[in-house]
Parts: structure tokens; C-alpha cells; sequence
């Protein structure tokens, strides 16, 4: 079922309505799109982008210092003039190298040609305690309020000069000021810790091998962030008196359990913060249970709503039907179906990739055996490459085993790409 576009935004809801006797949960996947017209219309806002750059002593390893300072600058490059922007020095401490003092400047070529000085003069020393170099970035967002503020973070190691309460606290306290994408460069880093800052900060995560591959890839986010004109997008779910949500799931372009993000408005209302958008579509998981009713009856399960501001700008219905029709009740929403699918083999790379760690050879080859065969079934060949590069697969039986000569590199891919997921077409 969808909504008709209210002003570029569209919400279809893709679900299997009819219940079997008895039964009290509901499935649903929600397509939120926002159309190019609604992204332009979006009033302009002020733009902060920050780049912080791990300077700790291990950036001198290879070109990941070098690189470093060229992906800097060719983010740079892709702002438009006008955008405010800062580049922080990250060690055991968090410091703005440019500007040096003052306020933030305009891109433009003079500001640029001295941010480049600045990079020059940077050199790698000391530690990594990003809980730090977040709180710098807070305080620069905190400057510009109203601004829609983003980040890049980019590290080599593991965040060792800090305790981790520490940057669990910066997270919670930066989110809703800015965004953040974090990247790795090399294999010293911990990916879970760059997972934790990224969701928490409703940004992508994923690593490279080399300095000489973030060029691109600091530039395409930086188009990313520029694309973006819609500050904050939440979707408000409603539910009958006696029903509940069981989870909201961000499903693709990539998971994220939006469940504990919830945040009551009102009596059966919660409402979850979806980041700023540009011209885009993302797909949600919702399930709720509610109290199941006579063969025959239908029932309002939810009322999905896209919220900007103080205004629904699109709105869709679950629906749930209860029936002793055993053929009505037993079809899957083929899109329910590929979606927890997709959650299930994030989590079986996720667990597999551990066990492995610790050294359980048997749940590690259960688990990414799963996640092999849930990687075809799915045609996400993405993360069906990159489990090739952990186990082997014998193409005729289908069954794997892990590899002795493991590329940590590769290792880490997989695990910092896990969520991401493979799309599947609404239904018609």
C-alpha cells in the first residue's frame, strides 16, 4: 500500500495483512522516498563540515599520512564556496589546526590555500582517544546552531588513550548536532568502535587498505553531505491501545536497529530520527504485536508517518486481518522476507567473524556458512565476494571452510560491510 507524494515525499508500505487465527505480530517494510523536488524546495540552511584527521604516531605507517592529507583536500574541493569548515588534529587530544583562531571561514581560494599550509605543518605524534576529537566537533556544531552540521572521521587505531565510557558519553551528547562517516585506514583499528560512532552519529562506516584510496572516497562523501538539503526527517509511528512495536529497522541501503532511538510523544506515538536527507530512498522493518482479534476483523496495526519539522509530509497504513485461511495467512511479503534475510546475514558475518577471533573453528564455519548460502539466496554479491575472502566454498556442495592465510584487511572489509545490503524492488 502506498501514500501519494505530499510535496516529493512518498511512504508504500509492503506487507502481508491477512493473520492466522490467533496470531499477533505484524510485518511490514516502509519505503520512505523524498523526490528531488522536495530536496531543493527545503529551505537552505548554514553548512558545517569538519574533518578529523588522526595524527597519533601510527598515521606515519606507509602513505596513510599522506593520503590522509590529500583526501583532506580533495574534500575540500568539493565544497561549495560559502561552507563553513574546520580540520581537527587528532592524538591523545582533539585540536582545530585550521582555522587556528577564531571563528570558522568560507570556502573560498584564499581559505583554502591556507588550510593547505595548515596540513603541511601537521606532523603524526602521540595517541588516539576519539571520544576527544568528537568533543571538539561538538563544540564547533555547538557554535553554528541551526546549521547542519557533518563530519568525516578518519583513524588508523584503536581508541587506546581513553577510557571507553568516555566516547559512549560524546556520542550521546553529539548526536543531534552533527553527523558522522567513519572511515579506517590500514588494519589497527577496531571496526565495532567505528560502528558505534558512526550509528550513534546516524553516518556510514567502512575502511581502507591504503591513504592512496581515500581520495575518493572523501570525496563522495562530501558530495554526499553537500546532497543533502533536508535537515531531519523522523518517522512517527502510531499504534492502537493494547498494541506495541517490537523493533523499527533501518533495512536498506544498510541495517541499523532504530529501536532504541524511540522517543514517546504521546500516548501510543513514538517517533525515531532519521538524519538529514537529499534526493533519496531508505527501507524500514517494522514489527508490532498487537492483541489478535475474530476471524473476519481488521485492524489499523499502525500509522507510519513522515514528519519534517512539525509537519507530516507523508503518511502510510499497516494493516492487519485476521483469517482462517490458511493460503491468505501463510504468504510472505517477499520484501519482509528478503529484509530479515539481509538482518540475518549481517549477524551471521558479524558472529561468524568473532567466533573466529576466539578461536571456535566450529560456530565460525556454522555461522558463515550460513551467512554464504543467505548471501546467494539474497544476490548480494558484495558481501558474497567478500566472504570468499575468509572462507572457501565448494561450489558444488556448497559447504566452506575457513582459510588458514586470512588477509586481516579482508577481514576487516567484510565485517565494516556486513550491514550493507542488497535492494529488492517494491512490490506492485
Amino acid at each position: 500500500m502506498s501514500s501519494p507524494a505530499v510535496e516529493g515525499i512518498s511512504v508504500v508500505v509492503d506487507q502481508n495483512q491477512y493473520l492466522a487465527e490467533g496470531a499477533d505480530t505484524v510485518d511490514a517494510v516502509v519505503t520512505v522516498e523524498s523526490g528531488a523536488q522536495f530536496a531543493v524546495a527545503a529551505p537552505a540552511r548554514e553548512r558545517v563540515e569538519i574533518i578529523i584527521i588522526d595524527c597519533s604516531g601510527s598515521m606515519a605507517a606507509g602513505d596513510r599520512f599522506a593520503g590522509a592529507r590529500t583526501a583532506t583536500l580533495a574534500a575540500l574541493d568539493e565544497m561549495p564556496d560559502g561552507t563553513l569548515f574546520a580540520i581537527v588534529k587528532g592524538t591523545h587530544v582533539g585540536e582545530v589546526v585550521f582555522p587556528a583562531r577564531g571563528p570558522l571561514q568560507r570556502a573560498d581560494r584564499e581559505s583554502r590555500t591556507a588550510a593547505r599550509h595548515a596540513l603541511d605543518k601537521l606532523r603524526p605524534y602521540g595517541g588516539t582517544a576519539m571520544g576527544m576529537w568528537l568533543g571538539v566537533a561538538r563544540q564547533i556544531a555547538g557554535q553554528y546552531p541551526g546549521a547542519m552540521a557533518h563530519a568525516i572521521l578518519l583513524t588508523d587505531g584503536k581508541n587506546e588513550h581513553e577510557e571507553p565510557a568516555h566516547l559512549l558519553d560524546e556520542i550521546r551528547q553529539s548526536a543531534g548536532l552533527f553527523t558522522c562517516d567513519c572511515r579506517g585506514v590500514g588494519t589497527n583499528y577496531v571496526v565495532a568502535e567505528l560502528r558505534t560512532v558512526a550509528s550513534g552519529l546516524l553516518g556510514s562506516v567502512d575502511v581502507v587498505k591504503q591513504g592512496s584510496e581515500l581520495t575518493a572516497d572523501f570525496q563522495a562523501l562530501t558530495q554526499a553531505s553537500m546532497g543533502r538539503t533536508i535537515p531531519e526527517l523522523t518517522l512517527r509511528v502510531w499504534t492502537p491501545a493494547g498494541a506495541a512495536v517490537r523493533f523499527v529497522k533501518q533495512v536498506a541501503p544498510t541495517i541499523e536497529d532504530l529501536s532504541d532511538r524511540r522517543h514517546e510523544t504521546a500516548a501510543q506515538v513514538g517517533e525515531y530520527p532519521l538524519g538529514s536527507w537529499g534526493a533519496e530512498e531508505r527501507d524500514y522493518h517494522v514489527q508490532v504485536r498487537l492483541d489478535p482479534a475474530a476471524p473476519g476483523r481488521e485492524k489499523l496495526a499502525a500509522r507510519i508517518s513522515v514528519v519534517a519539522g512539525d509537519e507530516v509530509v507523508g503518511q502510510g497504513l499497516v494493516k492487519a486481518v485476521w483469517t482462517t485461511d490458511n493460503e491468505l495467512s501463510a504468504r510472505i511479503s517477499r520484501r519482509v522476507a528478503h529484509y530479515t534475510g539481509q538482518a540475518e546475514l549481517a549477524e551471521a558475518v558479524q558472529e561468524g567473524l568473532s567466533a573466529r577471533k576466539e578461536g571456535d573453528v566450529h560456530t565460525a564455519t556454522a555461522k558463515l556458512q550460513r551467512a554464504v548460502e543467505l548471501a546467494a539466496e539474497s544476490g548480494n554479491e558484495g558481501t558474497a565476494k567478500l566472504l570468499r575472502g575468509v572462507v572457501e566454498v565448494d561450489d558444488h556442495t556448497g559447504t566452506v571452510r575457513l582459510r588458514n592465510d586470512v588477509d586481516t584487511f579482508d577481514e576487516m572489509a567484510l565485517d565494516a560491510r556486513s550491514t550493507k545490503t542488497a535492494r529488492v524492488r517494491k512490490e506492485s
